[in-house]
């Protein structure tokens, strides 16, 4: 089973309550797409990385700068897609704004022979919970209860 990791970061928000930082996913597939097209930034590792490590580093590739300092809190696993994603969460901040992702190749328009280029998160932005539940892919909503929770 393929292992992810990711860092869920959040800050007080506004109304009191916490915001998080989601990545949009990039690519021709997510392009037109909003509601449930965000994500943790997350990536694979392989069994013998530990998942902090793996998430921080994940966290750097797909938004250009290293997690924040604090403690990670762990926010425990989900099975889905094939995987299973461990989640941290991170108090800190972040300017979604200036974000710069590394970039994946794929065949692009199918079967055109040609290989194009994609960011593996085209944008980022901070999001309530309420309104994160509505954009997060929908296998990673748990982690934003568990967030809930784990701030009491």
């Amino acid at each position: 089973m393929r292992r992810s990791a990711g860092i869920l970061l959040h800050r007080p928000g506004g109304d009191g309550g916490p915001e998080v930082l989601l990545g949009h996913m990039g690519g021709p597939f997510w392009a037109r797409k909003d509601d449930h097209a965000w994500s943790i930034p997350k990536g694979e590792y392989p069994p013998d990385e530990d998942p902090r490590e793996a998430a921080a580093r994940e966290f750097a590739e797909e938004l250009g700068s290293p997690p924040p300092d604090g403690p990670l809190v762990d926010l425990g696993s989900v099975r889905g897609s094939g995987k299973v994603i461990t989640a941290f969460a991170l108090r800190g901040d972040l300017d979604a704004e200036r974000i710069v992702s590394n970039v994946f190749e794929m065949e692009w328009p199918p079967r055109s022979g040609r290989c194009q280029r994609f960011p593996e998160v085209d944008r980022a932005a901070w999001f309530d919970l309420s309104t994160a539940r509505v954009k997060i892919v929908k296998g990673q909503a748990v982690f934003l209860d568990r967030l809930a929770a784990a701030l009491g």
